[in-house]
């Protein structure tokens, strides 16, 4: 795989690479990129990703290769701590609750010993916490060059790193949002690059997907106005019309959230034209955002806080009316229900056009690489989401031994997924498996709904402890898993991928359903309607091998070392009743099959004696 990746570079050429879990992907394309001398910008799925890249391959390298290399690390500005932003929170009248207050005084502490003030340092105080905002910057409320504390600042300090290296590491938000800024090349965060790698490459085109439309929360907007009121408060309390349209929009996105309902959800844009209550809610908050707009700009003259508020302000009003007022068709418009906020968004029906000259505009060598790019061993549904044209693709098989390693059970008798009693039914079948393994278990779910009624169903029967996504943050969750050596994991979409558990903890992966995405989510609908509109097959080109994909991730968190053994378990009889479940069969790694629960038990029981 290496050799293949710096033949790609040498001859310039666009490669898509896949790689089975264990074969060392990371190394080797950090070690051609490190030989190659250019300058290469590696992009991660998430930030732990990029952490653990940066933190402890890289280090290895750096040993192992004689060569002196200088890399950096980038992520989002959100990450890196705001020093004039955390001083305004403490110099805030506006007051904070006892728990508020003292994560603040934490983080002030740490402020003043972090040399790269990067967030995930600081351990007490958990990177969701919302207390955050009070001491990070966004791109709509950074003062840039005109920030007091401009010379100081993190992110900068950073993006400077960042402009030097000749191996830089970033997380796929960053490079989307970098590319939704400029069209024209990489934006202003991320410098030009020679190569581009992007690793956890099947993550990719969902996430340029949310980068390239436009997304607005309830959350923003109540941000704007706490920001708005904080600025008027310290220099503009002679314009009162200004404090009470800060007030009155927090209080009209507020009204509007309570008009969507108390059920968590995502929607089509008509369901808000056709409910009067949603749709009037919606133009108060505009008719609100307009006026705080209005005011923001005759006190935007006085300071630079409040000229800021008044862009961001100026750019929140623009975007909500292009979302509200577009009906070209090219564009999805949907909306999402959080459990205190919800999101209004405009997201392309098609990325693959813009991302195909977005990388001619770009002239790098691009290299795709993860386990899991094909469906049944070809590359088309990967290369067709993101329009790539010409790559070149090679694909490496895992070194574990699955043959001898891994089984494969697939019971006789399973009920349809679409019985009202799928999951009481499965059970009858999973509960045998899960004594067999001793626990020591992922039990993976297609919805939150069915792993909640799994909960219920297995809370009673089990003799190993029970572990819920949800219940608490997923590395603690992983962390109470590894150290219990028995415990069962309900889990959804988030454990799925992304999650490495070796040794004898997890010894039995059990899936519910073939992950097929809800047919009634607004942006796959969308896509599917203008797939048939252009008289192509949605399902065969699209759903499937999509749910292929997600299907191989999950089977992935099996065996993750030379020493794993472990029993997969599938739930649907869709796999062997159905004509595209052997689409499915042809995806997974070469594992002995069978329908026996003996040969599971069998199984297990040679674990024992050896």
């Amino acid at each position: 795989m290496a050799e293949a990746i710096a033949r790609a570079v040498e001859e310039s050429r666009n490669l898509i690479a896949e790689a089975g879990t264990g074969t060392g992907k990371t190394f080797a394309y950090l070690v051609p990129a490190i030989l190659s001398a250019k300058k290469v910008i590696i992009s991660t799925g998430t930030k732990n990703l990029q952490d653990q890249l940066f933190n402890k391959d890289l280090p290895v390298i750096r040993k192992a290769i004689k060569k002196p290399f200088v890399a950096a690390l980038l992520k989002g500005r959100s990450n890196y701590l705001c020093t004039y932003r955390l001083k305004n929170a403490f110099e805030s009248t506006l007051g904070f609750n006892k728990e508020d207050a003292a994560a603040l005084a934490k983080i002030r502490s740490w402020a003043q010993r972090t040399k790269i003030g990067d967030v995930s340092e600081m351990s007490e105080v958990a990177e969701a916490d919302p207390i955050w905002y009070q001491a990070t910057s966004s791109a709509e409320n950074c003062l840039g060059q005109e920030c007091p504390d401009y010379a100081e600042c993190f992110l900068v300090k950073a993006r400077k790193k960042a402009q030097e290296a000749e191996i830089l590491v970033v997380n796929h938000h960053l490079l989307c949002a970098d590319w939704s800024i400029r069209d024209s090349g990489f934006g202003e965060l991320l410098p030009d690059a020679d190569v581009v790698i992007i690793d956890e490459a099947h993550q990719l085109a969902d996430t340029a997907s949310n980068f390239l439309g436009i997304n607005i929360g309830g959350r923003q907007l109540n941000d704007l106005a706490s920001d708005a009121l904080v600025e008027y408060f310290k220099d503009a309390t002679d314009i009162p019309a200004l404090r009470t349209a800060c007030e009155d929009l927090d209080h009209e996105v507020k009204d509007l959230r309570l008009a969507f309902g108390i059920e968590l959800r995502r929607g089509e844009w008509h369901e808000i034209e056709n409910n009067p209550k949603i749709a009037a809610g919606l133009t108060a908050v505009k008719e609100q955002l307009q006026r705080l707009n209005d005011q923001l700009e005759l006190a935007s003259v006085k300071t630079k806080g409040l000229e800021s508020c008044f862009k961001r302000a100026e750019e929140l009003l623009q975007q909500l009316k292009i979302i509200i007022d577009d009906d070209s068709g090219k564009w999805i418009r949907w909306y999402e229900v959080h459990k205190k906020t919800f999101t209004l968004s405009r997201t392309p029906l098609d990325i693959a056009a813009e991302f195909s000259s977005f990388m001619q505009r770009h002239q790098a060598v691009w290299i795709f690489t993860s386990a899991t790019l094909s469906v049944a061993h070809k590359f088309d549904h990967f290369s067709n989401n993101l329009g790539l044209i010409d790559a070149a693709s090679a694909s490496w098989g895992s070194p574990f031994d699955y043959a001898n390693q891994s089984l494969f059970y697939h019971p006789k008798g399973l009920p349809q997924p679409n019985d009202p009693e799928f999951i009481p039914l499965i059970m009858n079948f999973a509960l045998p498996v899960l004594q067999a393994s001793k626990g020591r278990a992922f039990f993976l779910f297609t919805s939150h709904r069915a792993l909640k009624q799994a909960e219920t169903l297995l809370k009673d029967k089990l003799d190993y402890p029970l572990l819920v996504q949800g219940s608490r943050p997923k590395g603690l969750l992983l962390e109470q898993f590894k150290v219990a050596g028995n415990a069962v994991l309900l889990g959804t979409s988030s454990f799925w991928e992304g999650v490495d558990v070796r040794g004898e903890a997890l010894s039995c992966v059990i899936i519910d359903k073939l992950p097929f995405s809800s047919p009634g989510d607004p942006v796959l609908k969308a896509r599917l309607n203008a797939m048939e509109r252009q008289g192509r097959n949605p399902f065969f080109e699209h759903q499937l091998p999509a749910a292929v994909i997600a299907l191989r991730q999950g089977i992935g968190r099996l065996i993750r070392d030379v020493k794993d053994r472990g029993v997969l378990m599938v739930c649907d009889p869709r796999l062997l009743k159905r004509s595209y479940g052997q689409i499915f069969l042809d995806s997974v790694p070469p594992m002995k099959r069978t329908r026996d629960i003996e040969d599971v038990r069998a199984f297990f029981q040679q674990e024992t004696e050896q």
